[in-house]
């Protein structure tokens, strides 16, 4: 067995790999050593390192891979990262596949440390100290998952200027005097000295912090994927979290600041029993409407839109992602292609009435997007009550369903959509036309496809005209 000492970083690992290599020395045959493993007085002294061994070619997506999971913590990196090139040099280049084990594990290791710099950029806090106090200027203190501390410092001494600053984690420290990064493999100031260093900016940032927070919006799910609870103590907001959590719960999500509205004064003012109000189980507007659980993660009930003396009503499914935002129908890209659609059908949008079947926005978190998710039953049957509303003071003699949702929504029963397109259906003094959503052409692979299914949707429109003008 060949004891090779190395420091704990890819430099030194590479040197001592290479002299390997050039030995023939093979993975099961090394012991790696670095500073911070513990040895025995028993164990044999490690092995000099030629550091003029002779390179060798590796791709360059291999050579990435290794210097990210070399920052990957593991006691075995080392002897592991030896393994693959050791394979690599001997001509199995399926090492770096993530289809082989190994090169499964070798992608795991750089996505982990990938993340933790993406990471670092995004939850690392500097504060700023006292001028009386000297350099630095800013102090921050962060514990990184893995060994990105060069990188990161790196990163940000390229965006401070020449502000003077330190970084200092459990492991090491990064310093920049405004010219030169420094890089300590000790700490130099713990966790609770940078925290008690104090930053007049600091109450600044957290009272714009509790101003943006939306509770009718919280998703704790999406909320704790995008920011970890790891990183919460390291965080000046992360103190704020759990307390603006807890109010969205308590009532926060109905009133918005279910607190502080708590505590305005007030004039108790008598209300003689006879003419108090009994409680309604309707709501009064849309904004008010708890019928179902959407509005919980909804940022607010989509209306439809258009003059109530249209003769032609569009229905849709539910609000999209830039309708939730926005409060109006229709105006993402399946909109978009909705308004090509009215101009080849000869219809000006200001001539119909748009709307949906499902007013709140349904969605699911898939990273930092809101992705759509179809309504259920009970939320459908929920809803129903505003489209009634809807089809007895708007005067459409004409309704197209954009859909299988719309359209069963319509009718209060399932109906296939395919045997409803390309006729008319009479529905008590009006006619359905049923077609396919915008949003369904939008998901078409190729171009024919998706141009077959917007000359139906035109179609469809154009039937309704032909309708509308009896």
């Amino acid at each position: 067995m060949t004891t090779l000492a190395i420091e704990d970083d890819f430099a030194s690992w590479r040197a001592a790999a290479l002299n390997a290599l050039a030995q023939g020395l093979e993975p099961e045959a090394i012991e790696w050593r670095t500073s911070q493993t513990h040895t025995s007085l028993f164990d044999a002294a490690p092995a000099p390192i030629d550091t003029n061994a002779p390179a060798i070619r590796v791709s360059k997506e291999l050579a990435s891979l290794l210097k990210e999971a070399a920052r990957f913590r593991d006691d075995q990196r080392w002897s592991f990262l030896y393994r693959v090139l050791w394979r690599w040099t001997h001509g199995d280049r399926a090492v770096a596949s993530a289809a082989d084990e190994d090169g499964a594990r070798l992608h795991r290791m750089a996505k982990a440390v990938r993340r933790a710099q993406h990471d670092m950029i995004a939850y690392v806090r500097f504060r700023k100290r006292d001028p009386l106090l000297g350099s630095p200027e800013y102090v921050a203190w962060y514990e990184p998952d893995h060994d990105v501390l060069e990188w990161g410092a790196e990163h940000f001494a390229q965006r401070m200027g020449r502000s003077t600053w330190m970084i200092t984690t459990p492991t090491g420290a990064a310093m920049f005097n405004g010219e030169t990064l420094r890089l300590e493999r000790a700490a130099a100031f713990a966790a609770d000295h940078v925290s008690d260093t104090p930053d007049a900016a600091e109450a600044l940032w957290l009272t714009y912090y509790k101003s943006t927070f939306n509770p009718a919006r919280l998703n704790e799910d999406a909320l704790e994927l995008h920011m970890p609870v790891r990183f919460w103590k390291g965080l000046p907001e992360g103190a704020l979290i759990p307390h603006m959590i807890s109010d969205a719960k308590s009532g926060a999500r109905r009133v918005a600041q279910a607190r502080h509205v708590g505590a305005l004064g007030g004039k108790a003012i008598p209300v003689d029993a006879s003419e108090a109000q009994p409680e309604r189980d309707a709501p009064t507007s849309l904004d008010d409407c708890r019928r179902c659980a959407l509005w919980r993660n909804a940022t607010q009930a989509v209306a439809g839109s258009g003059r109530e003396s249209a003769r032609i009503m569009l229905l849709g499914e539910q609000p999209g992602d830039q309708e939730d935002l926005k409060g109006e129908p229709f105006v993402g890209p399946a909109g978009q292609l909705l308004d090509d659609a009215l101009r080849r059908a000869g219809l000006p949008r200001g001539d119909v009435y748009l709307t949906n079947a499902v007013k709140h926005f349904k969605w699911e978190p898939r990273g930092k997007r809101r992705l759509h998710k179809t309504p259920g039953q009970q939320e459908i049957d929920a809803c129903r009550y505003w489209l009634e509303k809807e089809l007895r003071t708007v005067d459409a003699r004409v309704i197209v369903t954009l859909g299988a949702t719309a359209l069963n929504a319509l009718t209060g029963k399932r109906a296939s959509l395919q045997s409803h397109i390309g006729r008319a259906v009479p529905f008590g003094d009006k006619w359905i036309v049923a077609t396919y959503h915008p949003s369904y052409a939008l998901r078409q692979n190729d171009d024919a496809a998706r141009e077959r299914t917007v000359a139906t949707i035109v179609a469809a429109l154009e039937e309704a005209r032909r309708l509308a003008a009896r």
